[in-house]
């Protein structure tokens, strides 16, 4: 059975392919395409295709796809669709450098069709980094599960009329706690008591590095620890 489908002449032989992507799943590539890619005149081509379509008819029992476009006034012309094998076939009459520039513009649309795919396949950089984010934030709520109800030393210091660094420096001088490796920790004798915990903070550079912190934060009965040793009823 023939199949009649109208292409327009003023369109690219990629928009023609785009075209009939859309109408079969299969790539093709039709006389018109054939005769742009080989420099040679549309009925040339259709010449050939046509001489060696009886040959094809007896050995695969079908005949080429006939189709139709519009030419520059508008009036209906007919061209081929042919499949990769259809096309190749032809192509063994055509000479050496026809013949190289037809294989590869199927190579060309076999890796264009394979990008397409994959493409449609990955998710957007967007969504990549939603996902991504999605990710590290329910790593860290399960890290920093055990902190959830604690203070920052920021908020404990507030409760105290202080700024966050004489704060630290008051418990320092006080020896609950010490600072190693640019973080504080609780001084070893108060360890163990549930006065504190640890909450891990994670911040990426512009150059994407991944940078990781942890920090001391204070519980509620760290809290009243600190209330009595500093002797300020703030609760």
């Amino acid at each position: 059975m023939i199949t009649t489908t109208v292409i327009s002449t003023t369109t690219s032989l990629s928009t023609r392919k785009a075209a009939q992507r859309g109408q079969q799943e299969e790539l093709r590539m039709t006389s018109l395409d054939i005769a742009e890619l080989c420099g040679k005149p549309h009925n040339d081509i259709l010449k050939a295709i046509r001489k060696m379509e009886l040959a094809w008819v007896k050995i695969n029992g079908g005949k080429f796809s006939l189709v139709e476009y519009k030419d520059s006034k508008g009036e209906l012309r007919p061209c081929y669709s042919l499949s990769k094998t259809e096309t190749l076939y032809i192509a063994t009459k055509f000479k050496d450098e026809m013949r190289a520039k037809l294989v590869l513009r199927w190579e060309e649309l076999e890796r264009e069709r394979l990008g397409d795919r994959q493409q449609l396949a990955l998710p957007s950089p967007q969504k990549i980094l939603a996902m991504a984010d999605n990710i590290v934030g329910e790593g860290l709520r399960i890290l920093n599960e055990a902190a959830e109800d604690t203070l920052t030393a920021t908020q404990v210091a507030k409760t105290f009329n202080m700024t966050t660094l004489d704060f630290n420096a008051v418990l320092r001088d006080m020896g609950i706690q010490y600072r190693r490796n640019g973080r504080w920790n609780l001084s070893d004798d108060l360890q163990g008591r549930g006065y504190t915990a640890e909450r891990t903070h994670v911040s990426y550079s512009l150059k994407g590095e991944k940078k990781i912190h942890h920090y001391m934060t204070w519980t509620l009965e760290g809290l009243r620890f600190l209330n009595a040793k500093l002797g300020y009823p703030n609760f």
